[in-house]
This record gives C-alpha cells, sequence and structure tokens, in this order.
C-alpha cells in the first residue's frame, strides 16, 4: 500500500531490517517503489544462524520456514530448538531487531516531522517497536495484524509454557491498549479481539490484503497442455496437508486423466511426504521460490489453484491473487467461514475441509467464472484509500 499513498496525502517512509539471514528476497518489486521513499535500516541479532549450527545446517543455506517448525524431523536437536523457539522467543525469533529498531526509529523521528507510525506484523516484535517509538515520541500508533498474536497458529500441537503465554498476552494487550487505532486483514480476527479486548470495539477496522492490479498487465501465461495443472502458491506447512485431496487426484490419473501439481515457495516434509504415499511423486513438482512475476505467469497458466486457510481466521494474501487471475480456485480449511464466503460471492470455488476430497469440485469446476467486478473491491489502490482515511481521522 505504501506506493500508493502519496495519491491519498501521505508519504510513507519505512523503518526495516539491514540484512536477515531467513527470508526469501525479490529484488524485482523494488521497481513499485519510489527510489526517494526515505528507507531506515537497523540491524539484528539472527537467531536463525544458532538454529542453523545447532541443527547441523550450513551457514549460507537457505531455511525452509515450514521445516523449521515441522513435527516429522524427530530429531533431538530440532526438537530443542523448537521449545526454544516457542518458549524463549517472544513474542517471536525476530525481537532480536527491537533494540536496534528503536535506536534507529529515535535517530529517524528527532528530525522529521510524522504524523503516525503504522506496524505491521508478523512479526509482532515490529508492534512492540511501533509502541516505544508512539509514547517516546507521542505520535499515534496502529499496529496492523496480518496473523493473530498470542495464539497465531504456527503454535498449534505446541506446548508453550505458562509464564511465557502471561508475557505474550501482556504484551498484546498493551500493544492494543496504546493503539490510536487497530487493522486486522479478516473480519473474522477482529471480532474475536473484540471478544477478548472489548475496548477495541471503537478503534478496529477491517482491511483485506487485496492485490495490486498493475501487477498483472504483462502477464504471458504459458501453453496449457493436455494435462489439468494444479498450482499452490506460498508456503504451505503440514497443518495444511489435504491427504484425501492427494489420493484423489491420483484416482483421478488413474482414470485416464492428466493431472500435475506444482508447489511455488516451500513445501513441509510431512506434505511431501503425504503426496509420495498417494502415489504422486511423478506428477509432482516443487518450483521453490519464484520472482513475483513468474509466479503470477505460473497461476495464470494453472488449470486450477489450491489454497488452504489454516483456520477460521485467517484469509490468505494469495487468494485475492488468484481471484484477480480468475481461474477456478480449491480452498481447504476447517470451519473458514470468511473465505468460504469470499470464494461464494465471487463465484470463483469451493472450500472443504482438511479432511474431505475435493471431488465435488474437479466434478464441476466449469462451473466457476470469477466476478471481476466483485475481484475489483479487493485492488490495493482502494484498500490503500481505507487506509489513508484511517490515518486522516486519527489524527
Amino acid at each position: 500500500m505504501i506506493k500508493f499513498l502519496p495519491e491519498f496525502g501521505w508519504q510513507p517512509s519505512i523503518l526495516t531490517v539491514n540484512e536477515d539471514t531467513f527470508s526469501s528476497k525479490d529484488d524485482s518489486l523494488l521497481k513499485d517503489i519510489d527510489k526517494n521513499l526515505p528507507v531506515i535500516k537497523a540491524n539484528s541479532f539472527e537467531p536463525f544462524n544458532i538454529y542453523k549450527k545447532f541443527t547441523g545446517k550450513k551457514k549460507d543455506e537457505q531455511l525452509i520456514a515450514s521445516e523449521t517448525i515441522s513435527r516429522v524431523n524427530k530429531s533431538l536437536s530440532h526438537r530443542i530448538s523448537i521449545w526454544i523457539r516457542m518458549n524463549l522467543f517472544v513474542p517471536d525469533a525476530r525481537i532480536g531487531w527491537y533494540f536496534p529498531a528503536v535506536k534507529k526509529g529515535s535517530e529517524y523521528l528527532k528530525n522529521e516531522n510524522v504524523d503516525a507510525i503504522v506496524s505491521i506484523g508478523p512479526p509482532h516484535t515490529t508492534h512492540l517497536v511501533g509502541m516505544k517509538l508512539s509514547k517516546l515520541f507521542k505520535i499515534p500508533h496502529i499496529p496492523v495484524f496480518i496473523d493473530p498474536w498470542v495464539d497465531i497458529i504456527y503454535y498449534k500441537n505446541f506446548k508453550r509454557s505458562k509464564p511465557t503465554l502471561t508475557l505474550d498476552n501482556h504484551l498484546e494487550k498493551k500493544v492494543l491498549q496504546n493503539s490510536k487505532s487497530a487493522v486486522f486483514v479478516t473480519s473474522t480476527m477482529l471480532n474475536e479481539y473484540i471478544k477478548k479486548y472489548p475496548f477495541l470495539n471503537n478503534k478496529s477496522h477491517v482491511l483485506y490484503w487485496g492485490y495490486d492490479e498493475e501487477d498483472f498487465h504483462n502477464i504471458t501465461p504459458k501453453t496449457e497442455g493436455k494435462e489439468k495443472i494444479i498450482v499452490h502458491a506460498g508456503n504451505i506447512f503440514d497443518f495444511q496437508n489435504t491427504p484425501e485431496f492427494w489420493k484423489h487426484v491420483k484416482v483421478e490419473i488413474d482414470s485416464g486423466n492428466k493431472f500435475k501439481i506444482k508447489f511455488i515457495g516451500t513445501v513441509s516434509p510431512g506434505i511431501k511426504q503425504t503426496i509420495e504415499e498417494a502415489g504422486l511423486k511423478l506428477y509432482t513438482e516443487y518450483l521453490g521460490f519464484l520472482p513475483y512475476n513468474k509466479m503470477l505467469e505460473e497461476l495464470s497458466s494453472a488449470s486450477y489453484l489450491l489454497v488452504c486457510a489454516t483456520e477460521p481466521r485467517h484469509v490468505p494474501g494469495k487468494l485475492f491473487e488468484y481471484l484477480r487471475i480468475g481461474k477456478p480456485i480449491i480452498a481447504f480449511g476447517n470451519d473458514n467461514e470468511e473465505v468460504k464466503n469470499i470464494l461464494k460471492e465471487t463465484n470463483a470455488g469451493m472450500m472443504f475441509r482438511y479432511d474431505q476430497s475435493g471431488a465435488e469440485f474437479l466434478k464441476n469446476s466449469t462451473q466457476f467464472r470469477t466476478d471481476p467486478k466483485k475481484v475489483k473491491e479487493y485492488e490495493r489502490k482502494n484498500i490503500a484509500r481505507l487506509l489513508s482515511e484511517i490515518l486522516a481521522n486519527i489524527i
């Protein structure tokens, strides 16, 4: 949204990390950003470097997000590292950025007139930085929650100690109490937070992640062969596995239908194992991390787009790019009414529970014709306009 905010009277400056050894980067996206945009970078202590040494990985080896919390790996070093991650790094493994970021942010704010501070998390460490700078300089703070804080889905099936949870809840509450306004990227998440913290009732907003229309102007789909191609983009974790769907795809193949599955991004060991057990190894491609425009080309060349909404509060950002591409979408997620309703309103596809096969979708996929007028509501320029209105109201 940084790209569009100047059109609505807001000039952004960015406080970010200097370098990190975990995230995959796509430098091609820099073309979307004004070269004169002020960018302040702060160093960060990187626990992932220690994790590499502890688990026997090479210093320059790229870590895979879904592997770092996978339960398939039973090694002692991996299990110890998960316990440390879940209980000693609060609110998250990026806490090593807090003090350098506060220092660099303070140096900048001493010399600049800034009307509002917006923090984006996770990592929720960014919200702690935003709160600290807000208090030091008496500037209103707006935290944007892409995912929940204390009970984010990554913690599913992992035990966190009572002191850890107490501290994490305390930090979350302090940030939201200090906030002048709070933004959530799903209605379900906002409603749950209001139940937990009633004081949010009159100062919370929903802004969906959306998509940038300009990114789709020069996309050239690859020529589709006789195969039906199913594409998933982004990280996919063990808790997003769809074993019955993989089995059904194999049934389709055994019946004479041609299918191929493509994964863009990281894939957890548990899912790879299930795909292999289903007999789909020869029909599956793992493309890894791709530049954004290449990823969009793969999406536009797909027959079907796969998305896994981890839990009821989760509306994946990639869903909006899928909607803009316009190919039939098969979604999996337990009790996620919000994603289900978005698919229904746009006539884009169907949603199933993780233990369902999705056979009905493949049987009726020709019925789905995404409504472009409905999808246009999620264009990021419109989302940026709404954010600018929130900012204007708080000052």
